[in-house]
Parts: C-alpha cells; structure tokens; sequence
C-alpha cells in the first residue's frame, strides 16, 4: 500500500494529511491544530452527477462524535475526491484550535479545500505532486472543546 502526505498552511495555522491507498480505494487522515484527533468520519462513493450525467459527482455518509464539528469538512472532502477521482473514498478528521474566530474558521475551511485540491491533483498524476511519499503512518487523538470544520 502506498502512502503519500500532504499539507496546507497559512499563518500559525496548519492542516496536514496522509493519504493511503488500500486496493482501489483511498483512506484520507486529516488533521491539525494544538490538539489533533479524530472528530468524524465521512465515506464517499462516486457516481455520475444526477444533474448531468457528462460528469461525476458522490454520495456520502458520515460519523461525528459528540461534541465535534469536523462533519462538513469530512462530507465536503470525500466527496470532492470521491468525484475527482471516481474512487471510493474514506475521510477521517480532527482539527482543534482554541477562541477561533469566524475569520479564522474560514481560514481553516479554506485549507481543508486547499487540501482535497492538492490530494487530488496528486493522487491524479500517480506521481504524486506537491506530496510527501512515505511508507509510514501517524495519527494522534484527542477529543473536546471546539473543533472546527
């Protein structure tokens, strides 16, 4: 199985993720802040666009545990890759910075979108551009007070 990680930054603010392809299909990480963690999870399948079927789009499911606000992001980047690149697609996420204003949580939103783009285009071109290519993976946990999506 091959891994590859990427990342998103602007300010004190930094978002990463490691990628893993398990078979055909993709297993995102995505985490970042003072206390990272798994908050949700969303799995998205591609299907053609309802809307017009010259072009795909996904359907997905989430999880989130109480008390976190990572589901829009979770549901908004596995159907973004889902889409993109006609795979199944889990996303698992936990992001947590303490007092975030509304500018920041667009900030944050706005990486979290840099990141699926940046997955994307990497995991299109099989070379994996703009990501670091591992063999290892990492996440940390964490859970409470605000986290964001």
């Amino acid at each position: 199985m091959k891994t590859a990680s990427y990342s998103a930054k602007k300010g004190r603010f930094l978002i990463e993720a490691l990628v893993q392809e398990v078979g055909e299909d993709l297993l995102v990480s995505i985490w970042g802040g003072t206390r990272p963690h798994i908050g949700a999870v969303g799995i998205a399948e591609p299907r053609p666009s309802l809307q017009d079927s010259r072009s795909w789009s996904a359907t997905s499911s989430n999880f989130t545990f109480t008390g976190h606000k990572e589901d829009r992001l979770v549901k908004e980047v596995s159907e973004a890759i889902a889409a993109h690149l006609r795979k199944n697609v889990v996303v698992t996420a936990g992001i947590h910075w303490d007092a975030l204003t509304p500018r920041d949580l667009v900030i944050v939103e706005n990486l979290a979108r840099q990141l699926a783009n940046k997955i994307c285009r990497g995991q299109s071109t099989g070379s994996r551009a703009g990501a670091r290519v591992s063999t290892r993976a990492g996440v940390s946990r964490h859970s409470r007070p605000r986290e964001v999506s």
